[in-house]
């Protein structure tokens, strides 16, 4: 399973104003609509992307025919698979989005003759292996208000300033507009809708949070709201 937080992002800062020209060059912007796909599942890789604006999901479909959640990407994230393959998943806008869209050929030429920028997608690759590995520590040993509890604060930090999966916990109101329905948020999580509404009402009576609306969660006390996450 992939790892909500998504990939690292698409940091290029090692490469010069020639060479970030170059693979301008190369790349076209496409707007997504909510709902829109933009990759689908288990077709050749032909396209890489790099997201500019909006949220996107990854997403698997099960041998009956259901939908899993198994990832989010943000802005600044990077989309695709550089050297081929078939897509293990299908990527869809939860939000209005546009993204930076690369023939796969064309960038993985690019990268090879350009090392700094192959290094930057080792570092990414490694990046989403160790949070790969703590999704993992939140599905299968958390409980249920700890996950809730850590998707909020990973989700407001990824929409605020993304860093990768870097946890950042900051004092003060902090309200997050969720691109996900309660519905999502309980198959990203393994949970019950039923079950993700109690912790969101639980959390609201503690008075760690506030839930102005179903998709606005304003976040009262980051240190309770950390302590709760584990």
């Amino acid at each position: 399973m992939r790892y909500l937080c998504g990939p690292q992002p698409g940091d290029l800062s090692g490469l010069d104003v020639d060479e970030l020209a170059a693979l301008n060059a190369i790349g076209r912007q496409r707007a997504l609509a909510p709902g829109e796909s933009l990759i689908w599942e288990a077709e050749d890789s032909v396209l890489v992307a790099n997201v500019i604006d909006g949220v996107l999901k990854l997403s698997s479909n099960t041998e009956d025919g259901r939908e899993q959640i198994v990832g989010v990407v943000y802005p600044a994230d990077f989309i695709g698979r550089p050297f081929g393959g078939a897509n293990s998943h299908g990527v869809t806008a939860l939000t209005d989005a546009r993204v930076c869209l690369f023939n796969r050929r064309d960038f993985t030429a690019f990268a090879a003759a350009h090392p700094q920028l192959e290094h930057k997608l080792l570092e990414r690759t490694l990046g989403e292996l160790d949070c790969t590995r703590r999704w993992m520590l939140l599905l299968g040993r958390k409980s249920a208000s700890e996950k809730i509890a850590s998707f909020l604060l990973e989700t407001r930090d990824r929409l605020n300033a993304p860093k990768g999966c870097e946890f950042r916990f900051e004092d003060g109101p902090e309200t997050i507009e969720l691109p996900f329905s309660r519905q999502q948020i309980a198959d990203i999580l393994g949970l019950t809708i039923e079950t993700v509404s109690r912790q969101f009402t639980r959390l609201k009576d503690a008075g760690i949070v506030d839930l102005p609306s179903r998709r606005e969660v304003r976040i009262l006390d980051s240190a309770a709201l950390e302590a709760e996450a584990g």
